[in-house]
């Protein structure tokens, strides 16, 4: 079964579902209201029957509880097969080419970095924006950070946690929608410093008072049933719990206010905890993750659940009609109260590495996505030494399959190649297109090929420079500044180099000269690269150093019409289309 057939036939199916839920929910409402209407008159026909009437009432009210929380997991089931529609339905329009409404992430630009903005890795039509399906806040930073790491290690490992994930679309499906459905507006990093900073009020006596004022209080009322004391013992008693848990009010009315905006959270992350523990995964990275919240005692997902019912049951507090009573006579607040930070004590140094789990988990299903939406791309092979990039009918995964261009391209370590061409040749789709497949391969993530093999490298780029009015920078200096910083970063460590048309702040002869003395420099370093340019002068250094290579990008007139084929060649380009674009489009 193909991507696109998956997901079509998952949307009907989870449509049918929500249809089916509707359904019920309607049914419940009908059912609801039948049930205070036969109350209604049942109360109206047996009126002065007063223990009939309490019978009643006293088993209408535990029917229409039922009725009640049904149809709030109702309600429940409904937002979840809402959510895997939503995601089935953007997974169609996506492999339909309807993709820029995503999310674009355009907070994780950063123009000093060594190839993203180059690359458009961020931002509107960007790669990221393609790929990322992360569905949680902290989920979203770590697949910009893993797609912007430059980590060139553990390939193999990676590659392997990326294909299990890729073939287990259902489970990627449920961890995706329950993680949508989290409302809390508090962030991951937040409630982590809420439960680092957190300072108890109930210690290890609490409990003791609560189970002393209890045990006071159902012997009151035992001896107030039986008639051995007034009723006003009762209430003088009742008025002492209440004073004593008013000293606590303020304390946890504040613990109540703070807990309150988490309560969403854990209440999903238990269930995103479970799906990860019940899992069975085989690849290393996977298990790793997995074995990072397994408990010896208890599951993590049990404990989020727990601490998640403690949060529900201190919501409470705010029905009167439970609150009232229950503090005066049990001190209810003071025990949830010290329940809930007995748990933060016992928990809060393990809330960071399983929020991490969830959150890494939630950054590689994007990958598994990508992944198993491709099923046609390769996973790079390692090369030994010798060879950097060995790729055949290689594209950019962005463009549309349909008219897209491969080309083949191989290159030895420690190689520079010069790539000349007209406007608008294909020149600097091809420096992204091999740029971004080496940020591809260094994730572990398949690339847009027939076959691509490599040499595990970081890479580093100049295509995109732009001048800094706050800076006070021109954007020459600007531009040096970049040029600068590749050769201080390849000296202390190797990168792939990818430059277009630099030193283009200065004159045509300044820059030929500059130019030429800077792909030297490169070459002494022992660099590896590729450099495109409009200036063929730069395409002698190949007579000159061994390890300089030419290629181009052709354009032609045909029928008094520009033609492009796209294709790589070898040597230099020897037509260029400026003159006649100008006088084809009637500007001179």
């Amino acid at each position: 079964m193909s991507p696109i057939e998956f997901y079509t036939s998952k949307e009907e199916q989870f449509q049918a579902q929500r249809s089916a839920v509707i359904k019920r929910q309607q049914l419940f409402r009908i059912v609801r209201l039948s049930v205070f209407l036969v109350l209604c008159a049942i109360v109206y026909l047996t009126w002065g029957n007063w223990m009939l009437i309490g019978i009643t009432l006293g088993v209408g009210a535990v029917l229409f509880s039922f009725l009640v929380f049904r149809s709030s997991d109702l309600v429940e089931r409904r937002k979840y097969l809402e959510a895997l529609i939503s995601i089935n339905q953007t997974e169609i329009e996506v492999n339909g080419g309807k993709w820029h409404h995503l999310y674009e992430g355009n907070e994780f630009k950063l123009d000093a970095h060594a190839f993203s903005q180059d690359l458009d890795l961020f931002g509107r039509a960007s790669f990221f924006q393609y790929l990322n399906r992360a569905v949680l806040g902290r989920g979203r930073e770590n697949v910009a950070q893993m797609l912007a790491s430059n980590d060139c290690e553990d390939i193999a490992a990676k590659q392997e946690a990326i294909q299990e994930l890729g073939q287990k679309a259902e489970w990627r499906q449920d961890f995706s929608a329950h993680g949508s459905l989290i409302q809390s507006t508090a962030s991951e990093a937040s409630i982590i410093s809420w439960f680092s900073n957190y300072s108890t009020f109930t210690n290890k006596y609490s409990p003791l008072l609560v189970w002393g004022v209890s045990l006071i209080s159902i012997l009151a009322m035992a001896l107030y049933a039986f008639n051995i004391i007034h009723g006003t013992y009762l209430l003088l008693w009742f008025l002492t719990g209440a004073g004593i848990i008013g000293r606590f009010l303020k304390k946890v009315s504040k613990l109540a206010s703070d807990t309150g905006q988490v309560q969403k959270t854990f209440e999903r992350y238990h269930i995103l905890l479970e799906r990860i523990e019940t899992e069975e995964f085989k690849s290393e990275q996977l298990l790793n993750l997995q074995s990072k919240i397994h408990q010896k005692d208890k599951k993590a997902s049990d404990i989020f659940k727990e601490f998640s019912k403690l949060l529900g049951a201190l919501d409470q507090r705010n029905n009167i009609i439970i609150s009232i009573p229950a503090n005066g006579f049990f001190l209810r607040d003071l025990w949830i109260s010290h329940k809930i930070e007995k748990w933060i004590l016992e928990n809060a140094s393990k809330i960071e590495e399983w929020f991490s789990v969830i959150s890494s988990f939630d950054a590689l299903n994007s990958f598994g996505n990508y992944a198993y939406n491709h099923a046609d791309y390769i996973y790079p092979k390692i090369l030994a030494e010798g060879k950097q990039v060995e790729a055949l009918e290689l594209g950019h995964p962005l463009l549309k399959s349909e008219g897209r261009i491969d080309n083949d391209f191989t290159m030895q370590n420690k190689e520079f190649f010069i790539v000349t061409g007209a406007n608008m040749a294909g020149k600097s789709t091809f420096l992204r297109t091999v740029g971004l497949s080496i940020v591809l391969a260094n994730n572990g993530l398949p690339v847009c090929a027939k076959s691509f093999a490599y040499s595990p490298i970081k890479l580093i780029s100049s295509m995109r420079t732009t001048d800094s009015l706050s800076d006070n920078e021109s954007y020459f200096f600007s531009e040096l500044k970049r040029l600068k910083h590749i050769i201080d970063t390849i000296e202390k460590e190797e990168h792939f180099i990818i430059l277009d048309e630099i030193l283009k702040g200065t004159n045509s002869k300044d820059k030929a000269k500059g130019s030429q003395q800077f792909v030297e420099k490169l070459v002494r370093t022992g660099s590896t690269g590729i450099i495109a340019t409009h200036d063929l002068s730069l395409c002698e250094l190949e007579a000159k150093l061994t390890q300089v290579k030419n290629y181009y990008f052709d354009a032609e007139i045909v029928d008094d019409e520009l033609y492009f084929d796209y294709r790589l060649k070898n040597g230099v380009c020897q037509n260029m289309n400026a003159s006649f674009l100008l006088k084809k489009m009637g500007i001179v």
